[in-house]
């Protein structure tokens, strides 16, 4: 049971320790800085959506190279339109911030859920589904550093370095409750899994090419697509 609690907890401390980063920075962010922390956001967002999202789902679809990629496809879609009607609903000054925080968590549900699924296998007994269950937590906690990081220092300086932070924090917890849900419903769960990780997917790819990109600028946002692009895809290979 501990083993269990401490799995679904990991990626939460992943997703605390990079809100840390927010009391690290001053008050009012260079306009450089942050065309650059825009341009690393968007680069992990994009490495994420491929490497933890689309290939996944597309992995989970079978074999049948004629139809596996249908329910990514369709998850895909469905998270693009889902982002599309919240930009018209939303309030327009705030509208980066929120778009990008709403898609962090969506992109969040579908990790917990996988937690949750594993440690539910792994509740056979088998002492390798019970490791490989524990390397997915610590691997999904790590990956979250940089996307607490992201949705904290995107809320300065609007708010408060302690709510930024509290954001942050709070934007990491639907993963073990995804995670506890999952666990108790794996067999409802898991037929679902590829439609979820390419909706979320759909969702984090129209922030990037509809917020984070429009609204940078310079070569300082390149290179931090670039940077952030890379670093999310090492992560998500090495410990994917």
């Amino acid at each position: 049971m501990t083993i269990l609690i401490l799995g679904f907890l990991i990626p939460l401390v992943g997703t605390s320790l990079g809100a840390l980063l927010v009391f690290l920075v001053k008050k009012d962010i260079n306009l450089n800085i942050k065309n650059l922390l825009q341009g690393f956001a968007a680069g992990v967002m994009l490495a994420a959506s491929i490497w933890s999202l689309i290939i996944p789902a597309i992995e989970l679809s079978g074999d049948n190279p004629y139809t596996c990629y249908i329910p990514a496809a369709i998850g895909f879609i469905l998270g693009m339109l889902s982002l599309m009607v919240f930009d018209i609903y939303i309030a327009k000054k705030q509208k980066n911030v929120n778009m990008l925080n709403l898609a962090v968590v969506i992109h969040n549900i579908p990790e917990g859920l996988s937690v949750g699924v594993a440690f539910a296998a792994a509740m056979t007994g088998d002492a390798f589904i019970a490791t490989t269950a524990l390397a997915l937590s610590i691997g999904i906690g790590i990956q979250n550093i940089p996307e607490g990081s992201i949705i904290s220092l995107n809320l300065i300086p609007e708010k408060p370095k302690y709510k930024a932070f509290l954001y942050g924090v709070l934007s990491g917890i639907v993963e073990p409750i995804a995670s506890v849900v999952a666990y108790l419903l794996m067999y409802y769960i898991n037929p679902t899994m590829p439609y979820l990780l390419s909706f979320a997917a759909g969702a984090m790819i129209f922030v990037v090419v509809d917020e984070l990109i429009p609204s940078s600028s310079g070569k300082l946002c390149n290179i931090g697509i670039c940077i952030g692009f890379v670093i999310m895809m090492v992560l998500d290979v090495m410990l994917g």
